[in-house]
């Protein structure tokens, strides 16, 4: 659902005013896409699982619930790491399914077809 002319002009005052108040936060937030933060958070999940996974490892002689915290640090991460990893993949198709949607079946079988006789049919024809 496009926006109205209505909704537009407010983003973009809000935008105007972000940049005016804050210019670095701004300009962190407009180089800052979905994939990257997704992929951001997964390595800290990774490392997560991996300081659990230490946890568990040296404190399990030691006492047992530090060994249980460290398993549950690792649970967590590995859940939140499943997560970001599932939301990636959305994110991913849906790009994927938008850039199908906008060009039609047609669309694509022509400009494959008409690279197809480019490169084979039309201009090897000649008998001389």
């Amino acid at each position: 659902m496009p926006l109205s002319e209505d909704d537009k002009r407010i983003l973009e005052q809000m935008e105007q005013r972000l940049y005016a108040e804050d210019p670095e936060s701004a300009k962190r937030i407009a180089s800052t896409t979905l994939p990257r933060f997704l992929a951001r958070r997964c390595r800290w999940a990774a490392l997560g699982f991996f300081a659990g996974l230490l946890l568990l490892l040296f404190s399990l002689a030691v006492s047992w619930v530090l060994g249980l915290v460290g398993f549950l640090v690792m649970v967590v991460a590995a859940v939140v790491f499943v997560q970001n990893l599932r939301a990636m993949g959305r994110h991913g198709w849906s790009q994927v399914s938008a850039a199908f949607h906008e060009s039609s079946w047609t669309d694509v079988t022509g400009q494959a077809a008409r690279r197809w006789r480019q490169r084979f049919g039309e201009g090897r024809n000649d008998p001389s």
